[in-house]
């Protein structure tokens, strides 16, 4: 009973027995997420297989190395010392593919440099800033950030966008099995195998998997034994576009960050984090992010899936994330063993992941109904939704507007819901209470 208490303790001694399926949850969690990222970069900027396979090495081991940090604050201040999992983020993705199409890899890392910096910066002075985030706008941002998951668990558990197979009746047969036994532990199970709900269906989705011939071994086969990465493979280049769009880019996953920080300590810990926990763990992330930048590392910021996981479970035993983080290292440096984490089909992911992103969004329902729902808070949050959602969803609606404008509101539920919610916050001034709803 002790082993199992320290679960969910931050820092008790832990068992390697308990870290490990606690463990590799996250990292199944997050695996697909942190290489799909350069994968996709790479493609749009016309790297061959090697230089793709730098940069999914790089994304493994900075995400390991930002989790580390986050555990870990260096000198005390750089980083969280929350339970919290880093990794490539697809928040960057669209304007990453847009800065690498027109101006080069170069230009992506260049920008990332300067960006990550302002990301410092910010988290310096989140005392100052931390009042426009309120429980109402937090809560709103956690919400949205879930509704911005949906469709992406939804398109795993298709079989991922662009593959042939998309849609087909054997990918949502996988996804819907791998689903039911997540389902299963989650809400029927006991001990550790509600806790491992998560890898219990992977696993299970996975063997259905190889049983229909859903599984390719040619990347494992393919992939080198060991490979170091190396400082300056990609180059930096500074250009003023690039530049400022990425600094957007940057201040707004700030503000997410606050959200997910948010999200992790309201949902596991059972309070609101600290300014010292907010300002390291973006400083954290903008450390990373800055490394980063000189060995082809895709930005990271907290990963919403694991964040859920940890809110699932409630473990939140720090070295259950460093079983975690070496797992990624160990994958980055030795490309074959990242190659076997790849082979997990979109649709395993998709089943496995999307009970996760529904925790995140009730989560967000959760601060905001903390709050009063007076007429003010009610218009903070749905009319922050409504043009946040409403823009993502409907496609060319932004299309006289210049090309950056659609990258950066016009793809993301989140960007334009916390713009929203930060400016009708400071608007909307409270009222007397015969004004309230009743």
């Amino acid at each position: 009973m002790k082993d199992k208490k320290a679960l969910f303790q931050y820092d008790a001694k832990l068992p390697i027995a308990e870290a490990i399926p606690m463990g590799l949850q996250h990292v199944v969690a997050a695996v697909v997420g942190i290489v799909t990222p350069g994968i996709m970069i790479a493609k749009v900027c016309g790297l061959n297989s090697s230089d793709t396979t730098i940069m999914i090495q790089t994304s493994l081991i900075f995400s390991a190395i930002a989790t580390v940090i986050q555990l870990f604050p260096l000198g005390g201040r750089i980083g969280s010392r929350l339970p919290v999992m880093m990794g490539a983020s697809f928040a960057y993705v669209p304007i990453l593919l847009a800065i690498g199409g027109d101006f080069g890899i170069g230009a992506i890392f260049g920008s990332q440099l300067i960006g990550s910096l302002i990301v410092i910066l910010v988290g310096l002075s989140i005392k100052k800033i931390r009042g426009l985030f309120p429980p109402i706008v937090t809560g709103t941002v956690i919400l949205s950030i879930g509704f911005s998951l949906f469709p992406v668990a939804i398109k795993y558990m298709a079989g991922g966008v662009g593959n042939p197979d998309f849609g087909s009746m054997q990918n949502w047969l996988v996804a819907l099995v791998t689903f039911i036994v997540v389902f299963y532990f989650n809400y029927f199970g006991k001990g550790f195998l509600k806790l491992s709900a998560i890898l219990n269906g992977m696993i299970i989705g996975y063997l259905l998997s190889l049983a229909l011939g859903m599984v390719s071994f040619t990347p494992v086969s393919e992939a080198a034994i060991f490979q170091m990465i190396k400082p300056g493979y990609f180059g930096l280049e500074f250009k003023i576009v690039p530049i400022l769009t990425i600094i957007v880019m940057f201040v707004v996953d700030a503000v997410q960050a606050i959200g997910q920080f948010t999200a992790t300590t309201v949902g596991a810990m059972d309070r609101e984090p600290t300014d010292k926990e907010l300002s390291g763990g973006i400083m954290g992330s903008g450390f990373t992010n800055f490394l980063g930048s000189f060995f082809g590392s895709v930005p990271v910021a907290t990963f919403g899936q694991n964040v859920g996981l940890v809110t699932v479970t409630k473990v939140i035993n720090k070295y259950v994330m460093v079983f975690a983080s070496a797992i990624l290292l160990l994958a980055g440096l030795f490309p074959k063993i990242a190659s076997v984490l790849t082979t997990i089909p979109y649709a395993v992911i998709g089943g496995a992941t999307i009970s996760v992103f529904a925790t995140i969004s009730m989560t967000g329902v959760r601060m905001i109904t903390s709050q009063e729902l007076t007429v003010r808070n009610n218009g903070i949050v749905g009319i922050s939704l409504a043009f946040g959602v409403g823009t993502a969803l409907s496609a060319g609606c932004l299309a006289g507007f210049p090309d950056w404008v659609t990258t950066i509101f016009g793809n993301s539920e989140v960007i334009l819901t916390t713009i929203m919610a930060i400016i009708l916050n400071q608007v909307l001034k409270e009222k007397e209470p015969a004004s309230e709803l009743k």
